[in-house]
């Protein structure tokens, strides 16, 4: 555990150093730093100078580095340029936003990806099989935004079943800020006319992110499924006299899905990925839009902090994998 956790931070620091020389490289002068701090298009020399020494800009590259990582460990991700206040104030805003939608979005593509997988092993060289085969290659090959989209203009502006945009209406007053999260907050408030439309706005986007992830659970829950139907174990639960549908949905598919397990880190990091494009299409404002008009405004200190936060995320969802995986198979313990 120690070793793993070592790890982590020498990852995230050596992110930082990237991020801070990829930003550098587009930015070379700290001038130009300085100007996005101004908020004013049109800054004097004077201005810039007093900016510059103000936040440490003219300072050389790894002192920078320093001072942030330092920083960091004290809980402080520095003051945002472009919107005047506290990263932390704006990643504890955007973040569970985020988390409920990616969340639910992870355990819907593990639900799909593990039915399908069965469906498919189940019926091996039969018509269902090649069209589970079909549908989860289709949309595994295809982009977030495509679906989002789609699902968008199909669901939301033809059919007119859900809304096509928005977290919530905005004609609602919202509830006390509790967790930050808007469906528990309203939940806890009791106000279930809120929790409704939160409710409605979260579906498509995440079924966008479940749409495009399951393919890889499907394909992997199958073939650990084909395996594990030739086992000694299956057939001699059927010669027991199990029906197949008991030993293929009962015994088959719980063995099968050990492995599952370690996909959940890479879903629920390629789940924060497609956030970033399901939120924009969808203007939800969660941490996916903060990182692209971070991107859009050249804003450094929030790019820097929502890649140390996703980087954080990932790394705490494979430990949490490592973990389920050695309660779930005995045989395997978490390195110390």
């Amino acid at each position: 555990m120690i070793r793993r956790i070592i790890n982590a931070i020498i990852t995230i620091i050596m992110l930082i150093v990237v991020i801070f020389i990829l930003i550098h490289v587009i930015a070379p002068n700290p001038l130009t730093l300085a100007k996005i701090y101004s908020g004013n298009p049109h800054p004097t020399y004077a201005q810039l100078i007093v900016i510059e020494r103000k936040y440490g800009l003219n300072k050389p590259l790894y002192v920078q580095i320093i001072n942030y990582i330092s920083n960091l460990f004290h809980g402080n991700l520095g003051m945002d340029p472009v919107y005047k206040v506290p990263v932390v104030n704006l990643l504890s805003k955007y973040i569970p936003r985020t988390l409920e939608i990616t969340i639910p979005a992870t355990v819907l593509s593990v639900i799909i990806g593990l039915v399908t997988g069965a469906i498919g092993a189940s019926n091996r060289g039969k018509v269902l099989d090649y069209f589970v085969r079909g549908v989860y290659l289709v949309t595994w090959s295809s982009p977030t935004f495509l679906i989002a989209t789609v699902l968008q203009l199909g669901v939301a502006y033809y059919l007119k079943l859900l809304p096509p945009y928005g977290i919530v209406n905005p004609a609602l007053t919202s509830p006390s800020r509790i967790t930050g999260f808007p469906l528990i907050d309203s939940a806890i408030a009791g106000d279930w006319v809120y929790f409704v439309s939160v409710l409605r706005h979260m579906i498509l986007p995440v079924t966008s992110l479940a749409v495009a992830n399951f393919g890889i659970v499907t394909r992997l829950s199958r073939s650990s499924m084909l395996v594990h139907m030739n086992s000694d174990y299956a057939k001699l639960s059927l010669v027991k006299g199990l029906s197949r549908r008991r030993v293929v949905y009962g015994v088959v598919l719980r063995n099968a899905s050990i492995p599952i397990v370690t996909l959940i880190a890479l879903l629920f990091g390629s789940s924060i990925a497609g956030s970033v494009a399901v939120e924009d299409i969808f203007q939800y404002h969660g941490m996916g839009w903060f990182i692209t008009n971070s991107l859009l405004n050249l804003d450094y200190v929030g790019i820097l902090s929502t890649t140390v936060i996703v980087a954080v995320f990932i790394i705490v969802a494979n430990l949490v994998a490592d973990i389920l995986y050695s309660v779930l198979d005995p045989r395997v313990r978490v390195g110390g």
